[in-house]
């Protein structure tokens, strides 16, 4: 029987693992900001955050393959800011952001042993972009991201785990494309993406 079961287990080269759960943008607050302003970003800065991932196991805990992490969020709220004049106004805005990640990943993982309980960490590197609009406003943006997992799931199945995952996604904009047209963001006006995550992950092994 123990036998079969290494056997069948280690025949099962792919594990495809999506996640859902939810994050939080680090990003700094301005401090001089009004209080419905500060409320209104802060809907921005948490989440839902949804990821997949698709490995090939090339030799012992070692696997390698793609992965792909969106993060949504939205808010609505009274804003205040200054024009260039001065002069200050303040409106009802309504916001709708997205961070999207693609590219090539590493994992290390316990799963061809025999063991219920699993363990897995992933590191990729790839493209991060952010796309916010608000009314006819849209901007987008992006740059090098990282992304960074650590799990641990309890084998329901040969082929079937399940468990909690932290992450952390990474990214900086230092530029932007608002309505078509293209603005350099200075240091303290650069868009942080930089999020943490818990999820639930399951792996799917075949």
């Amino acid at each position: 029987m123990f036998s079969i079961t290494a056997m069948s287990m280690a025949q099962q080269k792919f594990s495809i693992i999506p996640s859902v759960g939810y994050a939080w943008r680090v990003a700094k607050t301005p401090s001089n900001i009004s209080g419905d302003t500060r409320n209104y970003i802060k809907g921005l800065k948490s989440g839902m955050n949804f990821d997949v991932s698709a490995y090939y196991n090339v030799k012992g805990n070692i696997h390698l393959g793609l992965k792909y992490s969106n993060y949504s969020a939205s808010s609505d709220g009274r804003i205040t800011v200054r024009d260039n004049n001065g002069q200050t106004i303040s409106g009802y805005v309504s916001t709708k952001d997205n961070i999207n990640f693609f590219g090539p990943a590493f994992m290390y993982s316990n799963f061809n042993d025999e063991f219920k309980h699993k363990f897995y960490y992933d590191v990729a590197l790839g493209a991060i972009t952010y796309t916010t609009k608000t009314g006819s406003v849209k901007g987008t943006g992006s740059n090098l991201g990282l992304e960074a997992n650590f799990a641990y799931q309890y084998a329901v199945l040969d082929n079937f785990f399940i468990g909690p995952k932290i992450g952390l996604t990474a990214g900086t904009l230092s530029k932007m494309t608002i309505n078509g047209r293209s603005f350099k963001l200075e240091d303290d006006q650069k868009e942080g993406l930089t999020r943490l995550s818990l999820s639930a992950a399951a792996t799917f092994r075949f």
